[in-house]
């Protein structure tokens, strides 16, 4: 009889082919199962991975342990709270990146600068910068919720799933006399945001939008 052994670095890369297109398989999950906001059944996941409904098992099985993904009553795949867990502890991360320009952004214009992410139909303010030398601004707070059909930060996100990112205003809405303008954050895979500022006086035309779609730029680089 005639053994043949194998060389232990060939195991090895075989072990780790399988594990990548394991982690492949259920990351590709997560984003099918995401973006679809009514569920996926086995066997429509299984048609979206090319994969067979024995793969998507073992996938859900895992990713369901460690919360990513649940069934529903009806047996339909949806996201777990595991992903909103996540997603709360890479909020701070992304303000971070963000805080740099906005304080630029705030210093140049002299008004409240935001960073302002889409959380279901609400407009959330992630970060936001108040300028150092004006006598008065507008206090917005970091956490602020409004609808995302008002208000420039709203306004700019939606247009930015148009995709238009050129820089929107608006007087008014959110707080009597305020003046708002922002631009989309562009590019960013999974953000939908906004990058804007706010003030109790009008806003300068010629120059703000330029600024502000200039930061959302900046923004979204230090995000990619």
């Amino acid at each position: 009889m005639h053994i043949t052994l194998l060389p232990a670095s060939h195991n090895l890369g075989s072990v780790a082919t399988e594990t990548a297109q394991t982690l492949d398989r259920g990351l590709r999950l997560l984003h099918v199962v995401a973006e679809t906001p009514g569920g996926l059944t086995m066997t429509e996941a299984a048609a979206l991975l090319g994969v067979g409904r024995a793969v998507v098992y073992r996938l859900v099985a895992t990713l369901s342990e460690h919360g990513m993904i649940r069934r529903d009553r009806a047996g339909r795949l949806r996201l777990g709270a595991g992903v909103l867990a996540l997603a709360r502890r890479a909020q701070p991360l992304v303000a971070d990146a963000a805080l740099p320009a906005l304080r630029r952004l705030a210093e140049t214009v002299g008004a409240t600068a935001h960073l302002t992410i889409a959380d279901g139909g609400e407009a959330y303010a992630l970060a936001v910068v108040e300028p150092s030398w004006t006598q008065f601004h507008v206090a917005y707070r970091t956490g602020s919720r409004h609808p995302l059909e008002v208000g420039a930060a709203g306004k700019a996100i939606l247009a930015g799933r148009r995709g238009d990112y050129g820089a929107v205003s608006t007087v008014g809405e959110l707080q009597a006399g305020a003046y708002g303008v922002a631009a989309a954050v562009a590019g960013v895979e999974g953000l939908e945001a906004s990058v804007g500022v706010v003030a109790l006086a009008a806003l300068d035309p010629s120059s703000v939008p330029t600024h502000v779609t200039t930061a959302a730029t900046t923004v979204a680089s230090a995000l990619s």
